[in-house]
């Protein structure tokens, strides 16, 4: 039994392989549908059994030696016609996997809120990554109108864009608002980001729109932070201006006491000072009252510069003069410092137009400067040529220089190169701020390069015929800016900073 077992299997299993081979070469493929495989076995399962009983019954008809042969040849024959019938001619199809479309697939995998629009804006179909995230009253809006769902205010804009696109335009976009359902903080709308593409037939007609929505609450909140914060240092920056005016107003009255009475003790009007020491303390007393009246004179300069009421008087006067002034006024620091200070002025340099005192202070805080951070046995030289229309003075030292990464921070108010903790210079760090704003004045440039251990060259040039200062005073003929600031009425210096000799006009207000 076991035996006819293995026989039946392996003529099953023979049957089956004849099979695979022979749909192969129909084109069936080297996977042949098992419910082919089926029937073609059916079918030699047939052919066999009918092998047996076909001549069998030709024996009652027939003699068994013809009988054999004739019944096994019918039977194969009606075989080869049966299989080639049901294999050769054309059958159904198998049905495909039942599955999403490729262009379905894409549209819910775009981020947002997709949406399909007809020619007349009515939604013909919504999708979207992001769609459960947005109002149901978009989300599911297939069938309605797109601009019944937008906000009153903002149906002009995006009929505006759908107008651009049946006009022709390949694209177009639209801020508007949906409205949220109630909650417990109330009515809301969301601010929503729309962009459209057109999709048109073969002769250019509008035929359908794919619009994505995406959600805009972050940018807006980011953008009212970003607006709060503007607000809040435009405050800051006015409340600043005003603290310094108002500190540098009060300090004036007392300091200008202290140095009235020390240089009266300092002269001895009334009565001799009973020893060294005591005209020693009068004269620190002196010296410390004049240098922190510098600063708050400067203090007061940067807060006119700001608030745009530091008032320019422009005369035509020699820089020569000015020049010799200011090597005058700092050449007794200098020699004690064992420091050689110079000043040349080129042939023919004649006068310029300018605020006399402004040029002097630029003069004076420049070559202090460069004393300043200059060793035993340098040098600070002060020149000045006539280039063009304009007059290109410069300070030089052999000081102890600045590095590269430092210079972008030179001319900040407050900012010095040094660390306030390892610091060996004194200074306020209003020097250099203070010059960049009267050079802004005179519409003209300041310049600064330098090479630690090698020195530094301030260049500042300014228009040798004051066109610069006029220009500035027409322009604030117009508007009269209240001095100290108010807080009601923000302002900005308009200032352009310039490093390694760039070109860039400096520019700042004038009253």
């Amino acid at each position: 039994m076991r035996v006819l077992s293995n026989i039946a299997g392996r003529a099953v299993l023979l049957v089956d392989e004849t099979a695979v081979r022979w749909l192969t070469r129909l084109g069936e493929g080297e996977a042949a549908c098992a419910g082919e495989i089926v029937l073609f076995r059916r079918l030699a399962l047939a052919c066999v059994a009918a092998l047996v009983a076909v001549p069998a019954a030709f024996t009652l008809v027939l003699t068994p030696a013809l009988a054999l042969p004739v019944g096994a040849a019918l039977v194969l024959s009606l075989f080869l016609l049966v299989v080639a019938a049901v294999f050769a001619l054309p059958r159904p199809a198998a049905a495909p996997n039942a599955g999403p479309l490729p262009e379905d697939v894409a549209f819910d995998a775009c981020p947002g809120l997709s949406l399909v629009l007809d020619a007349q804006g009515q939604v013909v179909k919504t999708g979207g990554r992001d769609r459960d995230a947005f109002p149901a009253n978009l989300g599911d809006a297939a069938g309605h109108s797109l601009a019944e769902i937008v906000h009153v205010s903002d149906r002009i804009g995006f009929v505006q864009a759908f107008d651009a696109l049946r006009r022709g335009a390949a694209s177009a976009a639209a801020d508007i608002r949906i409205e949220r359902p109630f909650s417990a903080a109330g009515r809301q709308f969301l601010p929503v980001r729309l962009d459209m593409t057109a999709i048109r037939d073969g002769e250019g007609e509008l035929v359908s729109v794919f619009a994505q929505a995406r959600d805009l609450s972050e940018e807006e909140r980011l953008r009212s932070e970003a607006a709060a914060h503007v607000a809040e240092a435009r405050s800051a920056h006015e409340a600043k201006s005003r603290f310094l005016a108002a500190v540098s107003h009060e300090l004036r009255t007392p300091l200008n006491a202290i140095l009235g009475f020390s240089d009266v003790l300092a002269g001895e009007y009334f009565g001799k000072l009973e020893n060294d020491r005591q005209r020693e303390y009068v004269g620190l007393i002196r010296q410390s009252g004049a240098h922190l009246l510098s600063v708050v004179n400067t203090m007061l300069d940067m807060s006119k510069i700001e608030a745009g009421r530091y008032e320019l008087i422009a005369e035509p006067f020699a820089v020569a003069e000015a020049m010799e002034t200011c090597r005058a006024m700092l050449d007794l620091s200098a020699r004690e410092k064992g420091i050689t200070l110079t000043s040349r002025a080129s042939r023919g340099l004649g006068e310029i137009v300018a605020d006399r005192r402004a040029l002097q202070q630029i003069l004076i805080n420049l070559t202090g400067n460069a004393i300043k951070f200059t060793e035993a046995g340098g040098v600070v030289s002060i020149d000045a040529v006539l280039s063009g229309d304009n007059v290109v003075i410069s300070v030089s030292d052999t000081g102890i220089g600045i590095a590269a990464e430092k210079l972008e921070f030179i001319g900040q108010p407050f900012m010095q190169v040094e660390n306030a903790y390892t610091r060996s210079y004194e200074g306020t760090g209003l020097g250099l701020s203070l010059v960049k704003g009267l050079v802004a004045l005179h519409g003209g440039r300041f310049a600064i390069a330098s090479r630690p251990g090698e020195g530094t060259v301030v260049t500042v040039s300014l228009p040798a015929d004051g066109s610069g200062v006029a220009g500035r005073l027409e322009e604030t003929r117009e508007e009269k800016i209240e001095f100290p600031p108010r807080l009601r009425k923000p302002r900005q210096t308009a200032m352009t900073d310039e490093q390694d000799f760039t070109d860039a006009r400096a520019e700042a207000k004038i009253a």
